[in-house]
């Protein structure tokens, strides 16, 4: 998956940063809140809320946040009710993209996506035109310096993970979504702490992107996840490194 675990480092980085704390924090509240509604506000007996709330903390999320949207979430406390919608379609050269949002207006929120797609040259699918594409799977990147390839390997693969791969600069690790905090869990209790992690659509296949195509899909991708309803963007483009590195050296 070419310059995907760059792609994913950079989103993490940029979450982290403090200017953009407010919109994140907004988002991690959502999931929390969402994941709470449908499996119940315990996180040893939902996966996904224990999920949210690692996500959450990663990003030094305060304690009484994660408990607030815990209980907006089972009802304990009054909030906004937020849907679910995952909608498909296509970026740049014929880039297939899956978006999952949370939104209290889904009208609002469809038209604003549409209006993003159109103008960095894509557009929005039926629904299942691009889901076959794509498996969800615990998606894992290490830096290559964080441990060499045959002790990572050994470590992830007793822990439950499936694969792992080279992509550049990085390593990817595949695991179940079940297996994912297993795996994590494992990698850090071996003090290897992961560049991203994320239970996410990994694609089957990627659509080669380069010059005038490849910023227009990095900006596409970009505002997509600026979005405050869009909670994850899965995509199957295949941009060089250099070309991601140096984009985000350009924010």
């Amino acid at each position: 998956m070419s310059g995907h675990s760059k792609w994913a480092t950079i989103k993490h980085k940029k979450g982290a940063a403090d200017a953009r704390r407010g919109k994140v924090f907004t988002k991690l509240i959502k999931e929390i809140t969402v994941a709470a509604r449908i499996g119940g506000g315990d996180p040893d007996a939902n996966p996904r809320l224990r999920t949210a709330i690692l996500a959450a903390k990663a990003e030094n999320m305060p304690a009484d946040n994660i408990k607030r949207a815990i209980q907006k979430g089972t009802g304990e406390l009054p909030g906004a009710t937020y849907e679910e919608a995952v909608y498909e379609g296509y970026g740049p050269g014929g880039v297939a993209m899956m978006l999952e949002v949370a939104t209290d207006n889904k009208n609002r929120t469809i038209s604003e996506i549409r209006h993003i797609l159109t103008k960095h040259g894509g557009n929005l699918g039926a629904t299942g035109c691009v889901s076959w594409m794509f498996s969800m799977k615990g998606y894992i990147v290490i830096e290559k310096g964080k441990a060499d390839e045959e002790t990572l390997l050994n470590l992830v693969l007793d822990a439950g993970a499936e694969d792992m791969t080279e992509d550049g600069s990085h390593w990817e690790i595949f695991s179940p979504p079940d297996k994912f905090h297993q795996v994590v869990d494992r990698l850090k209790s071996a003090s290897i702490t992961p560049a991203a992690a994320e239970v996410s659509r990994v694609p089957q296949s990627t659509v080669k992107l380069s010059g005038k195509q490849a910023e227009q899909m990095l900006r596409l991708m970009e505002e997509l996840e600026d979005h405050e309803d869009v909670q994850h963007v899965s995509a199957n483009f295949d941009i060089e490194e250099s070309v991601l590195q140096a984009f985000a050296q350009a924010k």
